[in-house]
């Protein structure tokens, strides 16, 4: 079912009612923080009510079937349920540079990107606005909105909160980050974070499926699974790709990223505060290899 007919049905209205209440003790992200973000309490993401974003652009630095010939609409919102001590975007995702906007105006920026001709409308870091993002949904649609939409996220997700976009997300987009509980607490301050995000990856694959293009190699729907290398093996890469094979598939599209470098507060780490060498991307792709993982990309 699309999002079209769930707004018609009126489904989508009691989502975008639903996601709501959950703001008056906020347990959007695993965290559980408890907040009453409707009242302007704030917890670990930094978030209030109203929708804050950093910039609603065309982007063409995605994977090849998101940015396409003509560019992904991406939505940056501001905050994080990840306190990522690399975070290359920590001045957005820590420090919550943006602008705090009505919902309106968000569902406004959505068809401004859709007049400009964008693929889809990919939203970053959307976890802690599922219930604005909804919302502008449920008021953009009337206005003949009627794009691909992207769920670009850490991963660190609620099955039961993603169940509120099933038919209405078209292409998950999650970062799967860690394979070790320590390293988890000690990088991201993100708790139980390999667990969550098997979960929410497992329930991802079920409302979409695997990753399908149109004739032009554009994606329409599905999953695109990304993995930083981090140095020293901290990522646990290969633990990742093994799982991904065996519980998702050999078919899953994988994004298999070498940029890190040592950002924000990991430049005083011993343990990631270098970039990653060639020989350790080399043992991440080999592990693609192994497992079978054929889809996806890796970097030069």
């Amino acid at each position: 079912m699309s999002y079209v007919a769930l707004y018609q049905s009126n489904e989508l209205l009691q989502r975008v009612r639903e996601a709501y209440r959950r703001l008056a003790a906020c347990d959007l992200c695993p965290h559980d923080c408890g907040v009453n973000r409707i009242r302007g309490e704030r917890g670990v993401c930094g978030a209030g009510l109203k929708p804050r974003i950093a910039s609603a652009n065309v982007h063409r630095g995605e994977e090849p079937p998101i940015s396409g010939t003509r560019g992904s609409g991406t939505i940056f919102l501001s905050g994080c349920s990840l306190k990522c001590m690399f975070c290359q975007n920590f001045p957005i995702s820590q420090l919550g540079n943006g602008e705090e906007i009505p919902t309106g105006e968000l569902a406004a920026r959505m068809l401004r990107l859709q007049r400009q001709g964008v693929h889809n409308i990919n939203f970053v870091t959307p976890t802690h606005y599922l219930p604005q993002i909804l919302a502008a949904l449920w008021l953009a649609i009337p206005r003949g909105f009627s794009l691909p939409i992207v769920w670009n996220s850490s991963g660190y997700e609620k099955v039961d909160c993603l169940r509120l976009l099933d038919g209405i997300i078209d292409i998950y987009l999650p970062d799967m980050k860690y394979a070790e509980e320590r390293f988890s607490v000690e990088f991201s301050t993100a708790p139980g974070y390999r667990d969550c995000n098997r979960a929410a990856v497992s329930e991802m694959l079920g409302q979409v499926g695997h990753l399908q293009l149109d004739d032009d190699g554009i994606a329409r729907r599905g999953l695109i699974v990304r993995h930083l290398v981090l140095p020293s093996g901290t990522a646990g890469s290969r633990e990742t790709l093994a799982w991904i094979a065996e519980n998702l598939g050999t078919d899953t599209h994988i994004a298999l990223m070498n940029q890190y470098f040592p950002a924000h507060r990991a430049v005083s780490s011993d343990v990631i505060g270098r970039k990653i060498v060639d020989e350790e991307y080399d043992q991440a792709v080999a592990a693609l290899e192994e497992f079978g993982l054929e889809n996806g990309w890796v970097q030069e």
